[in-house]
């Protein structure tokens, strides 16, 4: 799936939105206490070890609050164990920082969370051969930095949206009438593309191998169930034609690696951007 990109339009719209959330008529505090020609210094501290992502949405952040600089000090996507550390400085009118830092760190703390998040699921899996997927389940208005997020952390992106791959699900299986059925629909309505099949049970595997789909989504199986229907695909579709396989349902940090070992090709994950803890980071402002 091809990877998802931001643009700065995009960042800045999703930006001022925060902002306009954050900071509304005015941060009153600041004004009140902070005279408008101080001048600050302020420190992004990482202070957990982890992978951080969104140096560039904290930049706009801060910019556009007032900001007049901003300097990443890491390579994000790295996975940092010697914390605290401070990973960006920024600089301008006090009220200014103040006025972005939380947004900034908001964001930051999010999206480093997810990659951070993603990283130890990869990492847990090394040496099966099997890859790390996201998928749809998104904050909304978030998807394509959370994707990215996911990216920097190592773990690869399933489809987008509704509008770039077909994935055939229990719902649309009940409504065309079978597996069968809802592949062959598939091919005649989107003739070309690749077609994935939810599967509940090895008769479910059987007829989507059989329809010749190409992927096949094992969903909420146990280990067991798994290997078996890994054999099944495998023996169903010969020598000569390749199934892709891709466990999904039910995987946590605990178990994630056991599953990968049952020779599936592919994990996804709903927690890497449903359930992922935020990475915490904090600014620290210092008089210029």
């Amino acid at each position: 799936m091809k990877r998802p990109t931001q643009t700065t339009r995009e960042i800045r719209s999703l930006v001022a939105a925060a902002l306009e959330e954050d900071v509304g008529a005015g941060d009153i505090t600041s004004e009140a206490i902070v005279p408008a020609e101080t001048q600050g210094r302020a420190s992004i501290v990482q202070k957990q070890p982890g992978v951080i992502f969104g140096l560039e949405v904290a930049r706009e952040a801060l910019m556009e609050s007032g900001a007049e600089g901003f300097d990443p000090l890491v390579v994000e996507g790295q996975w940092r164990e010697d914390v605290p550390a401070i990973v960006a400085r920024a600089g301008g009118p006090g009220r200014a920082l103040l006025a972005g830092e939380r947004v900034a760190l908001n964001l930051l703390g999010r999206l480093s969370g997810v990659a951070t998040h993603t990283a130890r699921y990869v990492r847990a899996v090394e040496g099966t051969g099997a890859r790390i997927l996201d998928t749809r389940k998104t904050t909304p208005g978030l998807r394509s930095l959370e994707k990215a997020a996911v990216h920097a952390g190592g773990g690869h992106n399933h489809r987008f949206g509704l509008y770039d791959a077909i994935l055939i699900k229990e719902n649309h299986i009940a409504l065309a009438g079978g597996v069968a059925e809802a592949v062959r629909r598939a091919r005649s309505g989107q003739p070309g593309m690749e077609v994935e099949v939810e599967c509940r049970n090895l008769d479910e595997v059987r007829e989507a191998v059989e329809a010749e789909a190409e992927t096949l989504l094992l969903d909420n199986m146990s280990t067991d169930e798994l290997s078996e229907a890994v054999s099944t695909a495998r023996a169903l579709a010969g020598p000569h034609r390749r199934v892709r396989l891709e466990a999904s349902g039910g995987i946590d940090l605990d178990n994630v690696a056991a599953i990968a070992a049952t020779g599936v090709d592919e994990v996804s994950v709903g927690a890497l951007t449903h359930s992922a803890p935020a990475l915490d980071v904090s600014m620290e402002i210092e008089l210029a």
